[in-house]
């Protein structure tokens, strides 16, 4: 269990720091949120979370933010106001698509250290891990 935090805990820091260098001004949080959201039609909040792993009161700080740059709008889905809707504005399409490969790129270029063999045991190791939570 330790050397599995201790990789999660890496692998954050290393994530957060592509995300300084990029200069996007995003945070990791708000940038889980654009990486999730990019090339839909938008999302429920539900979704985004089960995707990102951001908890509901946190998500909707996070989606406040990201709609103060101007770079996400929301709506209530008609019918059933409880559901809302989080999808890029222009603005954020250009973020995403700026962005996101290049954060794609910078993460790659660590993976690229591990071979091919190495890689699809990792892959299938990580799978059997989430599936057993």
């Amino acid at each position: 269990m330790q050397e599995l935090a201790a990789a999660y805990q890496a692998f954050s820091l290393y994530d957060a720091e592509g995300l300084r260098k990029s200069g996007s001004g995003l945070t990791p949080s708000q940038a889980r949120v654009i990486f999730t959201i990019g090339d839909t039609d938008g999302m429920t909040c539900k979704d985004i979370g089960d995707i990102t792993l951001i908890t509901k009161g946190t998500l909707t700080g996070v989606v406040d933010r990201l709609e103060d740059k101007g770079l996400v709008e929301r709506w209530s889905v008609e019918g059933d106001g409880r559901k809302t809707i989080v999808a890029l504005t222009r603005n954020g399409e250009r973020v995403y698509k700026k962005e996101f490969p290049k954060h794609v790129e910078f993460l790659k270029e660590k993976f690229d250290n591990l071979g091919a063999g190495d890689s699809k045991q990792a892959i299938a190791l990580l799978k059997q891990i989430k599936d057993l939570f």
